[in-house]
C-alpha cells in the first residue's frame, strides 16, 4: 500500500495550485495558471512605490474583488475592516473570512492540495505555517510600502510574509470589584474561586502559550491551583473579556487587548510576569486570482493611517509612536515575542503542552464560535 505524507500531498497539490480546473469546485474558484511565486535567486523584490490610489486603479481594472482568509473568534469580528477596506476604496468587493487560524491553516493546505485554492491574502496568527508555505512556493514575494520600517523578527527577508497587526494576550479584570489581581500569580488566590472565565488553553495555540508562560514562570503549583478555581472555559479568545464584561466573572485569562483604553474591564501588562504579543502574519498565495487587489489591501493594512488607528494602540512599524503611553511592543520582554514564534515551530511541543493541559482542565467542550464556513468558503456566488 502507498503512504502519501502531507508534505507529499502538498507539493502534488502545489504543483497543480492554479492549474488546469478540477471540476465543479475548480471552476467556481476561476483557476487560472499559477503565477510563479519564487523569488528569482540574488534578485530582491523592490518595496512599492505606488501610491494608495494608483494600487486601487490596477485592483479595479483586475475586477475588484478580494478574499481574505482572516485568523479570528466570530464570523462578524473583521467587518470593521472590511467596511473601512470599502470605503476607503470604492468599486472593491473585498470578501474576508473569519476562522480559528488552526483551521484556516489546513484548510489553504487542503486547497492546495486538490488545486482549489480560493483566497488570495492569508492573515492568520499559525506563525509556523508561513516558513512552510514559502518553503513550498506557495507565497508570492512582496514588499508593500512601509514594509522596511517593520524590525526584522516581523518580516521575512525575501518579502514572503510580513506582520500586519500587532496581537497580544493576557487577563482582564473588572476594575469595580475592589480588589486587583496584580499578577498572574494571583490568579489562583482561593479568593478568586468561582470567579473567573478563560478560553480553552488547549483550543488556542497563543492561549496554550500563555498557560505555558505561567507555568514556566510559577510552577505546576500555578496549574493546579487554577484547576481547583472553578474555571468557567469557553472556546474563543473574545469569551474571558465577554464574561466581565457581563458581569457574570471578575477576571478573564487568555483574551486579547491592551492597556489602551484605560476602562473596564481592565486589560493588563504585569508588572512582574509574563504576557504575550506577537506580530499577526499576512501573506499573498502565489496563485492569488485577485493579486492587485492583494497588494492594495497590504499596503493599505500596512500605511501609517491604518497603523496609527489600531484599537490596541500598537503597531508593527517602527516610525508609528504607539499611543496611551505604550512602547513598543518589542520593548517588553515580559511579551514573549521570539519565543513565541520558537514554540509555533516545534509542533510535538505545542503537543504536548496541548494535552497536559487537556489533563488539568479537561476537554474543550461546545462548537467553534467562528461556526463551519466549510472547505471552501469565500466562493463567488455563481
Amino acid at each position: 500500500m502507498t503512504v502519501f505524507s502531507r508534505r507529499r500531498m502538498l507539493h502534488a497539490g502545489a504543483a497543480a495550485f492554479g492549474a488546469a480546473t478540477l471540476g465543479p469546485v475548480a471552476a467556481a474558484c476561476g483557476t487560472s495558471p499559477a503565477r510563479s511565486g519564487a523569488a528569482v535567486p540574488g534578485e530582491a523584490v523592490p518595496e512599492e512605490t505606488r501610491t494608495l490610489d494608483q494600487l486601487h486603479a490596477e485592483a479595479l481594472a483586475e475586477g475588484g474583488r478580494l478574499v481574505v482568509y482572516a485568523g479570528g473568534d466570530t464570523p462578524t469580528q473583521l467587518n470593521g475592516t472590511e467596511q473601512a477596506f470599502r470605503s476607503r476604496f470604492p468599486g472593491m468587493k473585498p470578501t474576508v473570512v473569519v476562522d480559528y487560524g488552526k483551521f484556516h491553516g489546513v484548510r489553504v493546505d487542503s486547497q492546495v492540495a486538490t488545486g482549489t485554492v480560493v483566497p488570495d491574502v492569508v492573515q492568520l496568527p499559525t506563525l509556523h505555517d508561513f516558513p512552510r508555505w514559502k518553503e513550498e512556493g506557495l507565497l508570492l514575494p512582496y514588499r508593500p510600502a512601509g514594509f522596511s520600517t517593520l524590525p526584522e523578527r516581523f518580516r521575512d527577508p525575501d518579502g514572503a510574509w510580513l506582520a500586519t497587526a500587532v496581537v497580544a494576550l493576557s487577563y482582564v479584570y473588572d476594575d469595580t470589584s475592589g480588589s486587583v489581581p496584580a499578577t498572574p500569580l494571583d490568579l489562583v488566590d482561593p479568593r478568586w474561586r468561582g470567579k473567573i472565565a478563560s478560553s480553552y488553553p488547549q483550543d488556542d495555540d497563543g492561549v496554550l502559550f500563555l498557560y505555558r508562560e505561567y507555568v514556566m514562570t510559577y510552577g505546576w503549583g500555578w496549574a493546579e491551583g487554577l484547576a481547583a478555581q472553578d474555571v468557567q472555559f469557553s472556546r474563543g479568545t473574545h469569551s474571558p473579556a465577554a464574561a466581565v464584561g457581563a458581569g457574570q466573572k471578575s477576571i478573564g485569562i487568555g483574551g486579547p487587548g491592551s492597556p489602551v483604553p484605560a476602562s473596564a474591564p481592565r486589560w493588563v501588562v504585569p508588572v512582574d510576569g509574563p504576557f504575550l504579543g506577537w506580530g499577526q502574519r499576512s501573506a499573498i498565495l502565489a496563485g492569488a486570482r485577485h493579486p492587485a487587489a492583494a497588494r492594495l489591501y497590504l499596503n493599505w493594512l500596512l500605511s501609517v493611517d491604518v497603523q496609527r488607528s489600531s484599537p490596541n494602540g500598537w503597531s508593527v512599524r517602527t516610525d508609528v509612536i504607539p499611543h496611551g503611553g505604550l512602547e513598543p511592543i518589542w520593548e517588553y520582554p515580559s511579551a514573549r515575542i521570539d519565543e513565541f514564534a520558537q514554540f509555533m515551530d516545534d509542533r510535538a511541543e505545542v503537543e504536548r503542552w496541548r494535552q497536559t493541559f487537556a489533563l488539568h482542565f479537561g476537554e474543550v467542550q461546545g462548537p467553534p464560535t467562528t461556526g463551519t464556513p466549510g472547505l471552501h468558503p469565500g466562493l463567488p456566488v455563481v
